[in-house]
């Protein structure tokens, strides 16, 4: 993985960033565009995290959510669900903020090669699997089947519904979209996004599914696909939760042996199984 940051670059030292762009995804939902001062934004990998400064507020992982592939700016996704990321959502263009990364281990691209692909997401867990979407879009000869699995709350909590319908008109590739609840006018599929399973063809001997979205999502999710035969060992999930410093000094995101900033936040579910046990970790 390249990076732009000077050499001996302090990590627990952000540069100072701008957004260069915002955009309401959702009722709480911010997609903002950054660009680092003074220096080329550092290459990542889908499914790193930068660590985001709102100054005088305090710091927060972030997943990226753009494209791996584009030169520029740096995309985050933000919900607004507490005072750093609601700070965050908050920012307006020419704004500064800080910026710690790319950090962390991301989603296994290489293992896909000539592999069916579940891309299965809730919630603001489409922001991390995005950059994955791009990827597999981008080169969609190396791979066999691809399926996209998304669900939400509401039809209002839909994000990035114009690429969703962008790809959905791509005849290699599938996509299904549910929510939980919807009012009237809404027409298309209602339940949890494991209901979606049933829609699809999966071969467990071929298929990797990639999980991300709360935990009681992803818990199910893997019930439901090793009910069907997939193994444990085809199925990664994104752990993203309790990081601070990013590198594995605190401690905060340690859980026995595994650092979640350090050796995550994406895993093989076999390695993780008996973390997901732990409700709301």
């Amino acid at each position: 993985m390249s990076d732009a940051r000077p050499a001996g670059h302090d990590p627990m030292v952000p540069q100072v960033a701008r957004v260069r762009r915002r955009r309401q995804d959702a009722p709480d939902v911010f997609t903002l565009e950054l660009e680092p001062e003074g220096a080329a934004a550092a290459a990542f990998a889908p499914g790193q995290f930068n660590m985001l400064t709102a100054f005088g507020v305090g710091e927060s992982a972030i997943s990226m959510s753009g494209d791996p592939a584009r030169k520029g700016g740096i995309v985050h996704t933000i919900r607004a669900v507490g005072s750093v990321s609601r700070a965050l959502t908050e920012l307006r263009r020419g704004d500064r903020l800080g910026l710690r990364g790319p950090f962390g281990v991301g989603w296994p691209m290489v293992d896909l090669d000539g592999k069916d692909v579940i891309v299965m997401a809730g919630g603001i867990g489409l922001a991390p699997l995005r950059p994955v979407i791009y990827r597999l879009l981008a080169e969609r000869e190396r791979f066999a089947d691809v399926a996209i699995l998304y669900g939400t709350r509401s039809p209002a909590d839909i994000l990035f519904r114009s690429e969703l319908e962008s790809w959905r008109q791509r005849l290699d590739v599938t996509l299904e979209v549910t929510v939980d609840h919807a009012a009237e006018g809404w027409h298309g599929h209602v339940g949890v996004v494991t209901t979606l399973l049933p829609r699809i063809r999966i071969d467990p001997e071929k298929v990797v599914a990639l999980l991300c979205g709360p935990e009681i999502m992803m818990r199910f999710a893997v019930q439901a696909l090793t009910s069907m035969g997939v193994a444990a060992e085809s199925i990664y999930v994104s752990m993203e939760r309790n990081m601070k410093c990013a590198i594995g000094l605190c401690g905060h995101c340690q859980f026995s042996p595994v650092f979640v900033c350090k050796d995550g936040p994406v895993f093989r579910y076999d390695r993780v199984r008996y973390l997901l046990a732990l409700k709301e970790l």
